[in-house]
């Protein structure tokens, strides 16, 4: 077992940094109703071949939170069988607005960013979800040419789907709780046409159990 890096034990940091550049290829299929954009892959996603992987990254836990799937995935050393068919089945699709690995997401350049809702759009309009959830309000306004958009549902739609601009759900997001992503999240879903189950009720509000 190599050192812990970043707190992810399994690789070191030339191993990561072998993976700048890397892909992973999509989550999508005939069902993909909800389409979430990622701003990019990190580079433990490209290694561990896996979106949102990075512990500390809480995508997972605000969909189990929003109602969208009934359990919380753990991507950190890659999906276990049966999380892609089970996503897929529940209509959700993953991408990104760029596909090649970084560091961070700060790492890409504006050109970049403008080139990557080119091809987005492009991949949209042949998968053809209802609704993408694109990650990252700047991301969308560098990308898109957006300078004032906001957060929540545009006016524009993108190859015939509606577009919601959603919260980053990175750990660096630290304005944003696992709650305040699971509503945003869950939002997106409904319009999706998505089925979702009553959001679960957190530890800390469980009722006692009677006493006697």
């Amino acid at each position: 077992m190599h050192p812990a890096y970043g707190g992810l034990v399994g690789f070191t940091r030339a191993e990561l940094d072998s993976y700048r550049g890397g892909t992973l290829p999509d989550l999508t299929g005939p069902n993909t109703r909800l389409l979430i954009a990622g701003i990019n892959p990190g580079l433990h996603t490209v290694a561990v071949q896996a979106h949102f992987s990075r512990r500390g990254n809480r995508f997972y836990a605000a969909l189990y939170r929003a109602g969208i799937l009934d359990r919380v995935i753990d991507a950190s050393a890659g999906f276990q069988p049966g999380d892609r068919e089970y996503m897929l089945d529940r209509g959700l699709g993953i991408t990104g607005l760029v596909l090649k690995a970084t560091a961070r997401a700060d790492e890409l350049t504006d050109d970049e960013l403008r080139a990557g809702a080119i091809a987005l759009t492009e991949r949209v309009a042949a998968i053809r979800p209802k609704v993408v959830g694109m990650l990252g309000i700047t991301a969308y306004r560098t990308g898109f040419g957006r300078p004032l958009a906001k957060v929540g549902r545009q006016e524009e739609t993108i190859a015939g789907a509606e577009l919601w601009v959603l919260p980053n759900p990175s750990g660096l997001n630290a304005h944003e709780t696992v709650d305040s992503l699971a509503a945003a999240y869950r939002q997106a879903a409904i319009a999706a046409g998505i089925e979702v189950y009553d959001p679960p009720v957190p530890p800390a509000a469980t009722p006692a159990a009677p006493a006697g």
